[in-house]
């Protein structure tokens, strides 16, 4: 018979709560003053290009409320800027600014730095299946 006891540290959603506190402690060491879904709006407008405030959120696993708040933050930085779509002016279109450009050149790296020491743990070949079976989980 499989042992049935409960042991808090076996299960999945706390040990993928440690490994979200440790990976969002070395985040914080190297991207600054960018919450980790302000860094993701980034990350996504750079390889979208200008894109409605929805898309951005379904992009980006966020939903209405959270990609609104982010967009918001943003704007009010002088990362990314909105305007009403020519085509529809109830869909909200988001691009980033110069200023934003300028600030993603700089974390870029910063970003493959923060991925590379969250996994310095695992070797190469346990790296790539972690990432398969995270790919998988989601």
């Amino acid at each position: 018979m499989p042992d049935e006891t409960y042991t808090l540290e076996t299960q999945i959603g706390f040990l993928l709560r440690r490994a979200n506190q440790r990976h969002l402690s070395i985040f914080g060491n190297h991207i600054g003053d960018l919450t980790p879904t302000q860094f993701a709006a980034i990350a996504k407008l750079v390889e979208l290009g200008a894109t409605s405030q929805n898309q951005l959120g379904r992009e980006t696993a966020m939903d209405a409320a959270t990609i609104k708040g982010v967009i918001d933050r943003l704007c009010a930085r002088g990362l990314v800027a909105t305007q009403a779509d020519d085509q529809d002016r109830r869909r909200l279109l988001v691009e980033l600014t110069p200023d934003g450009q300028n600030l993603w050149d700089e974390l870029a790296r910063k970003g493959r730095d923060v991925t590379a020491q969250t996994l310095a743990p695992l070797s190469a070949a346990e790296q790539k299946r972690f990432l398969a079976l995270l790919h998988k989980l989601t």
